[in-house]
């Protein structure tokens, strides 16, 4: 199981300044935040940091995400994607360098989907500490009706 961006409404369309796309693959992308200081937390940027996901496609944020299947192929190119993303934009100094640190997040990110059920929504929050940044993630797990009824996530 993985997270996929799903879109309950268009507020994500308004609160970052770049939304993730409903169906793309995410990570909490943590790493973003890494030296951030109460100085940088100011409108969409601390949205993004408050309740942000990272979308593996177009590297937007998303409100919230929901657990769905992934194989093992799908997950590889996850991992591969976001080595590319590490060195493309946070200076990783190359792919072979880049690729255990990506694949930690992924394997992260399905860890924290193991055991849940397919359509559980996971909304994050995240807030910065004396010791650094710190994750939330609650778990909501599916209800009555269908998923798809009301919110896009993906193929």
């Amino acid at each position: 199981m993985f997270a996929r961006v799903i879109r309950l409404d268009d507020s994500d369309l308004n609160v970052f300044d770049l939304a993730a796309e409903p169906g793309e693959w995410a990570v909490p992308g943590t790493f973003a935040f890494s030296n951030w200081s109460e100085d940088d937390l100011s409108g969409k940027s601390r949205q993004a940091f408050a309740h942000g996901w990272l979308g593996l496609s177009s590297f937007g944020r998303a409100s919230v995400v929901a657990v769905t299947p992934i194989t093992a192929a799908e997950k590889a190119a996850l991992a591969d994607a976001l080595a590319a993303h590490f060195v493309a934009a946070w200076g990783a100094p190359d792919l072979d360098a880049a690729r255990p640190v990506a694949g930690e997040e992924i394997a992260h990110m399905a860890a924290l989907c193991e055991g849940h059920p397919e359509n559980s929504l996971i909304v994050l929050e995240r807030e910065l500490t004396g010791a650094g940044v710190r994750d939330r993630f609650r778990i909501v797990p599916p209800q009555g009706a269908a998923l798809e009824t009301f919110a896009v996530h993906g193929d």
